[in-house]
């Protein structure tokens, strides 16, 4: 049951706190990166952006081809699935937490100081 405490400052900068609340008309928190529609595409974005991830990439898509195929296709995609999964899992729990934390502090009791 803590308080938070807001000090408007409606004196000298009204006019600038109108200009801001215009573009600015919500005081909510949010830490979270992703949202239920941009989950898989931003996640997937930022897993190919690791070095490691593109190099199994590339052995998936060369193993496409039968002249270049060592392993059985299946085979060369099961380490790059594993891999995402578990950091998709990662991230997801991650970003949950954060969601979490956001709605904590978002729907906390506050205290307006106004002279």
């Amino acid at each position: 049951n803590k308080w938070r405490i807001v000090f408007p400052n409606k004196g000298r900068q009204q006019k600038d706190w109108n200009q801001a609340s215009t573009l600015y008309s919500g005081n909510k928190i949010q830490t979270t990166k992703y949202t239920w529609f941009t989950f898989l595409p931003h996640n997937l974005f930022e897993q190919f952006h690791r070095l490691g991830n593109l190099y199994f990439f590339f052995l998936v898509v060369l193993n496409w081809f039968p002249q270049v195929e060592v392993f059985h296709r299946e085979i060369t995609m099961l380490p790059l699935i594993v891999v995402l999964l578990a950091s998709m899992i990662k991230d997801a729990i991650e970003d949950y937490r954060k969601y979490q934390f956001d709605k904590i502090i978002n729907f906390s009791k506050t205290r307006v100081y106004d002279k």
